[in-house]
């Protein structure tokens, strides 16, 4: 099996038609990786993609934008997303000769459950196919008195935890992180990201993480993170 998970942002002000030119300005970094991340896709060509995420429409939308972009999109005629049936993690199927985009939303389970899930769905994958895991979310929504849930001392630390366990690929810790810190730092993307993590580490490939951007303009924590091979 060879799987590759990227970590992805989802702000609608990434996507042209949404965000204000001055808005974009402001998280160069964040388009600039997942521009990156896009052009992976592209040359990989996975046979299969999964799109987790806690949102429907722009947690999908956003971060497909980017892989549209690369390119990608042209190379496949299967691939559709937009009026796909959304799968939770616990009824995921993959079904013989439907399209390669598979959109999961995640539920108000515990993480520990969504990484079960994920190393569950990895088992249903198959063996021989080339597939990517794409985990939209976002971090903190507490780290600016002006952002979308005001300013929380856990949002920093929440996001600073995270980032950490992830450079150590203590994914064991990641599943320990205080269900208070968690709530209190208002994430959005650390079930979609358990879900992934799940699914790599059942795997069983010696992968390496890589943080691709971090950043928090407007009180949001915006990671960009690639989990695979070396």
């Amino acid at each position: 099996m060879s799987l590759v998970v990227f970590f992805a942002p989802h702000p609608p002000i990434l996507l042209p038609q949404t965000g204000a030119p001055f808005d974009r300005a402001k998280v160069k970094k964040t388009t600039a990786a997942l521009e990156k991340m896009g052009q992976e896709i592209a040359r990989i060509k996975p046979e299969i993609i999964i799109i987790s995420s806690p949102h429907p429409d722009w947690g999908f939308e956003v971060p497909w934008y980017f892989v549209k972009k690369s390119g990608f999109e042209n190379q496949s005629s299967k691939v559709i997303l937009k009026n796909q049936r959304r799968q939770t993690p616990a009824n995921f199927r993959i079904e013989p000769e439907t399209p390669t985009v598979y959109p999961i939303l995640t539920t108000p389970d515990s993480i520990q459950q969504h990484y079960q899930w994920g190393q569950e769905i990895a088992a249903r994958i198959n063996l021989e196919k080339k597939w990517l895991w794409l985990a939209s979310g976002d971090m903190s929504h507490r780290l600016k008195e002006d952002g979308p849930y005001g300013l929380h001392p856990s949002g920093k630390k929440f996001d600073r935890a995270f980032l950490n366990l992830l450079k150590e690929k203590a994914v064991e810790k990641i599943l320990e992180l205080d269900p208070l810190l968690i709530e209190e730092a208002g994430e959005c993307g650390l079930r979609s990201f358990c879900l992934a993590l799940g699914a790599l580490e059942a795997g069983g490939e010696n992968w390496q993480p890589q943080i691709l951007s971090y950043e928090a303009p407007f009180g949001v924590g915006y990671l960009v993170a690639r989990l695979g091979p070396a």
